[in-house]
């Protein structure tokens, strides 16, 4: 598997990069920690520039400690442009089957704004995304080993290719996985020009799709000797915030949702639910492709 770890230079950049080598790879993989340098604002200052790139180029280093220190195999690279359009470029021509990208933890006004790198990169990425928030310390990581897994499935194809990527993986041990499917807004009864039991049949219906859903993508892990649960919790709010709501309860440590690979206009209309989740979970987020 290759693994594009998207970095700026800040301090929080060892923190991702030792997040992404504590993720369970395949044997073999490797990884290519990436700084996208603007040039902008050095205007007619080449060497200036140069220093900058080699200076950011030694950070890089320092950072991919935790991977050198894995065995993995690394290489770094700093190069120039815009990172909301350089990453998902290098991404496709590297052919990256993953992008990790720090989620900067902007206010919710910052979080809406089209401006943002890891969105850009969520949009526009030929690949799988991870937006990486560190796992904190708290008791009950110290007490728990492995990770707390949440996977959301619609029974679409995009949400079994998700299931099925979890599944491939090795995993820490210990780690647990829960699949959830939720079932689409129950019919209002005052909204609606059907009769009671014509709307109790088509509620029963929505809760009897989601169940199984949610049962199919459990039994995919199951046989891949993963400790799964799975549950349909009913919905108050859209999936994306329910989601965001059950991987909070269940204290996930990471989400996996299926992208169903939306573009422009579509996607400003609809909206995305694994875009939603991606900025407004309190964990990391895969979404994958």
């Amino acid at each position: 598997m290759k693994v594009l770890i998207a970095l700026d230079a800040g301090p929080e950049s060892a923190e991702i990069v030792r997040e992404a080598a504590s993720r369970p790879w395949p044997a073999k993989s490797q990884f290519i920690l990436l700084h996208v340098l603007d040039p902008y604002p050095f205007g007619k200052m080449p060497i200036s520039l140069e220093r900058a790139k080699n200076a950011v180029r030694a950070q890089l280093q320092a950072a991919a400690e935790a991977l050198v220190q894995g065995g993995w195999k690394m290489e770094v690279d700093v190069v120039f442009g815009r990172a909301r359009q350089v990453i998902s470029k290098v991404a496709k021509s590297w052919k990256a089957d993953f992008v990790f990208v720090g989620s900067s933890g902007e206010g919710a006004l910052m979080r809406v704004l089209l401006g943002s790198t890891a969105r850009s990169v969520l949009r526009q990425a030929p690949c799988s995304i991870e937006v990486v928030r560190p796992l904190e310390k708290s008791a009950r990581r110290v007490h728990q080993p492995g990770l707390r897994v949440l996977i959301a499935t619609d029974g679409s194809e995009f949400s079994l290719a998700a299931i099925r990527s979890v599944a491939k993986r090795p995993w820490p041990k210990g780690s647990t996985f829960r699949v959830i499917a939720i079932p689409e807004p129950f019919m209002p009864l005052s909204q609606f020009p059907f009769e009671l039991k014509e709307i109790e049949k088509l509620n029963t219906a929505v809760l009897k799709d989601a169940k199984r859903y949610a049962a199919a993508g459990a039994e995919v892990l199951a046989r891949a000797g993963l400790k799964v649960r799975e549950g349909t919790p009913l919905p108050t709010d859209s999936d994306g915030k329910e989601i965001v709501k059950e991987a909070k309860q269940w204290h996930a440590d990471l989400i996996v949702v299926g992208s169903h690979g939306r573009r422009g206009f579509d996607r400003m209309t609809i909206g995305s639910v694994s875009e939603h989740v991606a900025f407004h979970a309190q964990c990391s987020v895969e979404v994958i492709r």
